[in-house]
């Protein structure tokens, strides 16, 4: 089941494995948004290549008439410069073929498809991949309510590995809206498998392995352990508390997470030293009628006044607003919100003014 030849690519990892490993990723990653097969690749000219190219792959081997299925498509370059007319062309060449030889065709579904096929054009290199995950790994399958705003899974899980969560370190959500942080640290904490309760676009391939499927997935049961961090999720809005409340019993962590509705402008710490992650509003939104300088000026001055000895860990794409926050970061990492870039700052918290905090470091 080991992996090989591992490339870092941008935003992506490359790598080859067996079906064990291809089952076992879906299952237990908490980062990717969806594990593709590559399969063919070639070069086009223009649309009138990419559609006799694509009629000399084999579709048999990954379809058939009694299978729907959908083409994801994303193109770039001056070449091909739509990826819907392009998608359409190879779902032509997919169709026509099936028509040819056996005087029917497979349907499209673009909704829940048997097989999403992937396409991807750059100038005019063309490759094409089987998407294994179906859904985007980021439905675990337990927020199925949010509020207005919600964090992605992934995105969440990504925060608690760059900031260094363990359990043996007190969290605080302090923001938490659907509950997606505190929750990801709940399934982190007890080790449950993100994937342990939801379906995958492999088990409707024809070479799915349910015996080899299910052997995962009880292996990924048996990995559980009892819940050991402390995490509170807070929030001031009641309505967003009880969401958050209801995610995290779908996804099986509720008792072991403490919720509380708190506004963070007036709260105080769940212990004497630990983390804080937060997401506060980043005032993109023209519904959003807060102050936002004076909205970040008053987190910080919470922070500074009310949580030494904790390190916060505060994300935005609202970078003006976070120098109002009077904080100076240790560090700072380049995250997406969806397609927002944004900062996430780690702040160090301490008694006293930051100089004195220095000098005794160094003396």
């Amino acid at each position: 089941m080991a992996q090989k030849k591992v490339n870092i690519l941008n935003r992506a990892v490359e790598f080859e494995g067996d079906q064990s490993l291809l089952y076992t990723v879906n299952v237990h990653s908490r980062l990717a948004a969806r594990f593709i097969v590559p399969f063919a690749n070639f070069q086009a000219r223009d649309e009138k290549d990419l559609y006799k190219k694509t009629q000399k792959i084999d579709w048999s081997k990954y379809l058939n008439n009694e299978k729907t299925f959908a083409i994801g498509s994303t193109t770039n370059g001056d070449l091909f410069t739509h990826s819907q007319f392009a998608a359409q062309k190879v779902k032509d060449a997919i169709v026509d073929q099936f028509r040819d030889k056996t005087g029917a065709r497979p349907n499209v579904d673009t909704t829940s498809p048997d097989v999403l096929i992937n396409l991807h054009i750059a100038n005019r290199d063309v490759s094409f991949a089987l998407d294994s995950s179906g859904e985007p790994l980021n439905k675990r399958g337990y927020r199925t309510e949010s509020n207005d705003a919600p964090i992605s899974e992934i995105l969440a899980a990504a925060m608690l590995i760059h900031a260094g969560w363990e359990s043996s370190t007190t969290l605080l959500d302090a923001m938490t809206g659907s509950g997606t942080i505190a929750i990801e640290a709940a399934l982190t904490d007890q080790n449950i498998a993100p994937g342990i309760k939801r379906k995958f676009g492999f088990q409707k391939w024809d070479d799915y392995n349910e015996t080899l499927f299910t052997s995962i997935i009880d292996e990924a049961k048996s990995a559980i352990r009892p819940a050991s961090a402390h995490i509170t999720a807070r929030d001031l809005n009641m309505g967003s508390l009880s969401i958050a409340r209801r995610n995290a019993e779908r996804a099986g962590v509720m008792e072991n997470i403490i919720f509380d509705c708190v506004d963070f402008m007036k709260s105080n710490p769940v212990s004497e030293s630990g983390m804080i992650i937060m997401n506060p509003p980043y005032g993109e939104r023209l519904e959003e009628k807060l102050d936002m300088d004076k909205f970040y000026h008053d987190i910080g001055f919470r922070l500074k006044h009310n949580y030494p000895d904790h390190t916060a860990w505060i994300i935005s794409s609202n970078l003006d607003a976070m120098k109002r926050l009077g904080l100076k970061p240790d560090l700072r990492i380049k995250l997406f919100n969806g397609q927002l870039e944004c900062r996430y700052n780690k702040y160090s918290l301490f008694k006293g003014k930051r100089i004195d905090q220095l000098k005794a470091a160094h003396s």
